[in-house]
């Protein structure tokens, strides 16, 4: 497809995007974009969460891995589910309660403000890594397929993807995300399922008889039994549902939109739906990658080595200039609502928990010109990040970002799931340091796993290993005073 129609639709959907940004940043205050006035519908934030979850990581990744581990990415899904309901159940009445607008805040009241900001400083560097990954891999796709026919660099390609969003974004926050997320979520299941349409018929056959096919093939296997195994479908099940609760349970950027509704009953309305709706979407992911690999195989078409690039190959160079231009805004509205949300929060949880903006700046138009000081930045530490990780390549992003989350967030979910269920208070002092070294220990273990544990290979369970010795070592370093009030009171 030419590369100036592409570039052509890529321009009107920005300046969709740009038109809804217009129209929910009217009037807007630090408490719009912090909060969103509190005033967010809770089927919107559920539907739109769909976009911001999934990403363009998982728009190109999930079906990508069907070639290499089948269909066995969806027990992982099927934890998502349990950790949901953990979240729904334990954590947004937490958040409500406390009136919360970073959920770090938690961690100062329970601990102390040394836990705050490391939980804080944690998901910082989680976050700037691990969306950092997200966005390198579709401004890459954006920069072959479009900006590259113009001669522009990747450097520039990059810039100008960070620009538009942090333009789009800057005033009204996660008022405008919210509605963004909707129409992204849109465009992005819209072009999964057209693309499955347009392989059955390339194929000459109806989408049933490709979805017969699939379940007659290889990639139908959903259960890995070998428990050396980093996909062993337990180890799969609880790493999905821990990847949940801490991925978005105890992640600004989810939460925040979750805590833009009205009362804590429309959050879990919302948890709840937005918990169904991810599984039947993750499943047409699945449909979609064993049609990729179905139809490359019966027209002897030959795949790139990275598994990341097969559907945009597929897409963009063989299925025809319609399926193209569809393939491009899905990707565009996967990056968009990761990334427009990411930088959000990140802001948020600055100013919040590192500067303690409410305390240190007593009017509106200070606190105003820290939170975009705040927001520059932040978007300037993320086109750092995705410049160096332009520089490597390897395994499929999916993948990379869970092994990160098992080391960064880890600690935060020993810090939560210590401060929930338990009574003790610590020697705040030391949970910076603990904080450092369970995911070093972490690491270490898992390097050394299948020489020291007769050939036991670590997947993505290595988060709960790292949350587990957060735990333990934090009653290595309990007061002797044995009860908090803060721990009380929230079990009244």
């Amino acid at each position: 497809m030419s590369p100036i129609l592409t570039g052509i639709f890529f321009l009107l959907y920005t300046g969709l995007i740009f038109t809804i940004a217009h129209f929910t940043s009217r009037k807007a205050t630090n408490a719009t974009y912090l909060t969103g006035n509190k005033s967010s519908p809770w089927f919107l934030v559920a539907y739109g969460m769909i976009g911001a979850s999934l990403s363009g990581v998982t728009f190109m990744s999930v079906p990508g891995w069907v070639g290499t581990s089948g269909f066995t990415y969806f027990m992982i899904v099927l934890g998502y589910m349990a950790g949901y309901f953990v979240i729904a159940t334990v954590l947004l009445p937490l958040y409500y309660r406390l009136q919360l607008t970073s959920i770090y805040t938690y961690l100062r009241q329970r601990y102390g403000l040394f836990s705050q900001k490391s939980g804080a400083l944690l998901f910082l560097v989680s976050r700037s890594v691990g969306s950092s990954l997200r966005m390198f891999l579709v401004i890459y796709v954006l920069h072959v397929f479009i900006l590259q026919y113009f001669g522009v660099p990747f450097f520039l390609s990059a810039f100008l993807f960070i620009v538009i969003i942090l333009l789009y974004t800057f005033k009204g926050g996660i008022k405008t995300i919210v509605y963004t997320d909707t129409l992204q979520t849109t465009f992005m299941i819209a072009s999964v399922i057209i693309a499955v349409v347009f392989i059955a018929n390339r194929l000459d056959i109806s989408v049933m008889d490709l979805v017969d096919q699939i379940t007659k093939s290889s990639y139908f296997t959903f259960i890995d039994s070998d428990w050396t195994s980093p996909r062993h479908w337990l180890k799969q099940f609880l790493s999905g549902m821990f990847i949940t609760i801490v991925m978005t349970g105890l992640d600004q950027e989810m939460m925040q939109k979750n805590l833009t509704c009205k009362t804590l009953k429309d959050a879990q309305k919302n948890m709840f739906s937005f918990s169904i709706i991810l599984l039947i979407v993750n499943m047409i992911f699945l449909i979609l990658g064993a049609s990729l690999y179905i139809f490359a195989s019966e027209t002897g078409l030959a795949l790139p080595e990275s598994t990341d690039r097969v559907f945009p190959m597929i897409a963009l160079n063989i299925l025809g200039p319609v399926m193209a231009v569809v393939f491009i805004i899905g990707l565009i509205s996967a990056a968009y609502s990761s990334a427009d949300g990411t930088i959000t929060s990140l802001t948020t949880s600055f100013i919040v928990d590192v500067l303690d903006i409410d305390e240190r700046y007593n009017t509106e138009a200070k606190r105003k010109k820290a939170r975009l000081i705040t927001h520059f930045s932040v978007t300037g530490l993320l086109y750092c990040l995705v410049l160096l990780f332009s520089l490597f390549s390897g395994k499929a992003v999916i993948d990379q970002v869970f092994t990160i989350a098992g080391y960064t967030y880890g600690p935060l979910l020993g810090l939560f799931a210590f401060g929930l269920f338990t009574k003790f208070s610590v020697y705040e002092k030391f949970v910076p340091l603990i904080a450092l070294a369970s995911p070093l220990i972490s690491y270490v273990l898992s390097i050394n796993s299948q020489s020291w544990f007769n050939g036991y290979q670590f997947g993505f369970e290595l988060l709960i290993l790292n949350g587990l010795l957060t735990f333990v070592m934090l009653l290595l370093i309990v007061r002797k005073n044995p009860k908090i009030s803060l721990n009380n009171s929230l079990r009244q």
